[in-house]
């Protein structure tokens, strides 16, 4: 099934690599899969495959043969029924994997591989696009000097770091074999005493920059391979996300979500991460997830398949836990995002965008033009926030619609849109930095938005509170406007585009919830900011959001656990004791789960090897908090008391926890949704601010649906 957009093909692939295999099978044959990605999605060239072998099959009278080359001595035999082999130089594009018995059974496998700088999935690679690999710093001070091709690329490299016993950060080990007197060592989650040292392999995949770290001893381990593992690595793999939007667009970005954590590595975790796993370098899931995709492939083919991958980030990084575990899943098995939000599209833009026309109207003296003034109480009352700074903070951050407020330093101003100057330059905003998914729209030539405010009633809540009057109430509505197509201020509100409404929610870029999120462990941290004094934008509301989503997707959301504390520590960090006991406590239902080999249905197996207690809680704001177990409700508890978790503009307008309407279907105005009397003055008023209705939020959006499938790909017409 292919569904057509103006720059993009739809492709629904959802066969896994053992389905495919099974499919050109014969009876007896062998079950032959791709262990390190999908084998429709295979990178670099090269591909760990596993044949399962029927009962009674011995493992060396297995042939292998890739495109008539017989490549049978790069598998060997890891049990008396199952082979391993890293298969190498495949050809862009179809490979054929004949597997052959001693009985003359015989299995063909499909591989389809991509080159190793993309793209996969994400669709054609935007241009401009700026390398900033002589700006990337490694462990030991050196850079990773000039890329060596237009797609940034770098030549592989592997340096040893070592962690001191006086602490502080990783030290340079330019000679491996080296024992420094500083050396500390480590105990990590399987017993295993070993030297903190730690290999940290960098390179580029799909264009970005990434790194992996984990506990390696060059003088006793071997060198890495999926069958060779360092006694220090648990087996486990820790995927970091890291924060922004801002900037996000046209570069490689120097720095990853982060990989020499030390909580993480002196536990024995591997840890993983890439350039374009990072917003404020890459404001775009789909991409990031192509490079998480990427990357976990050169780990498992360099170091095996981990038992489980745990996602990590704050801010942007949880976009990107709660979308790629949705829309892909099987990347990641388990999640702890942190100063959360569901995603960029849906759960952040309206919020933002909200703000900043708020901010906007508040900053004019409306008096001097016949309106009305508004105290900064009715303000806040209007904005819904805690703290009424967090309006103008969250108003900056709207400035990812604009085309030229977020350009990164490193993109050259010659090559930026300007409206008079450059209109065929490169615009820095988040829809056409998604341009392969929304479209181009052909009257503008920029991308097709979902922004839209026809219908909102700002501040409904704060006028059927009494907080504001019916005057003030009419003029904010009248006067609050909307955005025009670079995101400036105009009188009109903004209209949202069809196509970008219907391919935000089909594709996945509003977050439903019902994919893979339905059926893996999530641990929703928090580092609570709400009452920030200069305001924050990472507010509280979006946890909640998210919970919410995954109970109307679902009917459930127990595989969704919130654990909130103040920010003593920041707003995610691994110095919290609640941030480790959250990391601890996913192990432990990892581990439990992948111990359950029963047949029940997986979220039944999820739920079932929670941790007893591992439960919603918040922890009290004293010199030594104390945990307080109580589910977490928006408005409801002691948690709530001491962490409110305050509406967004939209929902003081009416709209629903969930944030994903993007556009709501209009209704018409109805004097019992107004719990104050208006004047024949002020219904005509209405009338002529909402002529074509107002906000029905007891439907669905327009053109709200659920996602196509998961594991869609974009590929050019």
């Amino acid at each position: 099934m292919c569904v057509p957009a103006a720059v993009f093909v739809l492709m629904l692939v959802g066969c896994s690599s053992a389905e495919m295999a099974e499919m050109a099978g014969e009876a007896g044959a062998p079950e032959v899969w791709v262990v390190s990605a999908r084998a429709d999605m295979v990178t670099g060239g090269d591909a760990l495959v596993r044949i399962d072998l029927p009962d009674g099959e011995s493992p060396d009278r297995i042939a292998v043969r890739v495109g008539g080359r017989d490549v049978t001595a790069q598998f060997r035999a890891v049990s008396d029924s199952a082979l391993e082999g890293l298969v190498i130089d495949l050809a862009v594009g179809l490979n054929r994997v004949l597997v052959t018995t001693g009985r003359d059974a015989s299995v063909e496998l499909e591989v389809r591989n991509h080159p190793a700088t993309g793209p996969v999935l994400s669709g054609p690679h935007q241009q401009p696009f700026v390398c900033e690999t002589s700006q990337f710093e490694l462990a030991s001070g050196d850079t990773l000097g000039e890329a060596i091709d237009d797609d940034c690329s770098v030549v592989r490299r592997v340096d040893y770091a070592y962690r001191s016993v006086d602490g502080g950060a990783l030290k340079p080990l330019p000679d491996p074999t080296a024992r420094p007197d500083d050396l500390a060592h480590t105990t990590t989650l399987l017993d295993a005493e070993v030297p903190y040292i730690v290999r940290i392999e960098t390179g580029t995949v799909n264009r970005a920059i990434y790194q992996i770290a984990l506990l390696h001893d060059p003088v006793t381990d071997s060198d890495p391979d999926p069958w060779q593992m360092p006694a220090g690595w648990n087996r486990r793999l820790i995927y970091t996300f890291g924060g922004g939007c801002v900037n996000g667009w046209y570069r490689q970005g120097a720095r990853t979500g982060g990989v020499t954590d030390d909580v993480m590595l002196r536990q024995g975790y591997a840890v993983a991460s890439s350039t374009l796993n990072v917003f404020a370098n890459n404001c775009n899931d789909l991409l990031a997830a192509e490079s998480m995709m990427m990357v976990k492939e050169r780990f498992i083919e360099s170091y095996g398949a981990p038992e489980f991958t745990i996602g990590w980030g704050c801010s942007g990084g949880s976009y990107q836990n709660h979308q790629i575990a949705d829309n892909y899943p099987g990347l990641l098995d388990g999640i702890i995002p942190g100063c959360s939000f569901p995603d960029v599209i849906s759960g952040t833009i309206p919020y933002i965008t909200d703000a900043r026309l708020l901010n906007h109207y508040f900053d004019q003296d409306q008096t001097q033009s016949g309106g009305v003034s508004f105290s900064e109480e009715e303000q806040r009352a209007v904005a819904g926030f805690l703290v009424l700074n967090t309006m103008p903070n969250v108003s900056r951050n709207a400035g990812r619609i604009a085309p030229t407020e977020f350009c990164p330093d490193v993109l050259d101003e010659s090559l930026r849109y300007d409206a008079e100057t450059n209109p065929e330059g490169a615009r820095c905003d988040v829809y056409d930095h998604a341009l392969n998914v929304f479209g181009r729209d052909p009257e503008t030539g920029f991308a097709r938005r979902p922004l839209d405010n026809v219908g909102v009633q700002y501040g409904l809540a704060a006028l059927n509170d009494g907080a504001i009057t019916p005057a003030q109430f009419l003029d904010l509505n009248e006067r609050v406007g909307g955005y025009d197509n670079d995101g400036q201020f105009q009188a009109e509100r903004t209209v949202g585009d069809p196509a970008a409404l219907r391919a935000a929610y089909e594709t996945g870029r509003v977050t439903h919830g019902g994919g893979g999120l339905a059926t893996i462990p999530i641990i929703d941290y928090r580092g609570y900011s709400d009452d920030v004094e200069r305001g924050d934008v990472h507010v509280r509301y979006h946890s909640f959001s998210m919970r919410e989503r995954l109970l109307r997707a679902n009917g459930r959301a127990d595989n969704h656990v919130m654990l909130v504390e103040d920010n003593r520590y920041g707003l995610y960090s691994t110095e919290s004791p609640r941030a480790q006991e959250a990391l601890a406590q996913m192990d432990a239902w990892l581990t439990a789960l992948v111990a359950d080999d029963s047949a029940d249905p997986v979220i039944e197996k999820v739920v079932r090897a929670k941790p007893v207690d591992l439960v919603d809680a918040c922890w009290s704001r004293g010199y030594d908090p104390t945990k307080i177990a109580e589910s977490q409700q928006q408005g409801a508890g002691r948690c709530a008391e001491l962490y409110p978790a305050p509406p967004a503009p939209r929902e003081v307008a009416g709209g629903p926890i969930a944030s994903d309407i993007l556009k709501c279907q209009l209704k018409p105005i109805a004097l019992d949704d107004y719990d104050v009397p208006l004047t024949a003055g002020d219904q005509a008023r209405l009338a002529r601010i909402f002529a074509t209705g107002v906000c029905d939020w007891s439907q669905a959006g327009v053109e709200q649906t659920e996602p196509l499938s998961t594991w869609l790909r974009f590929e050019p017409t």
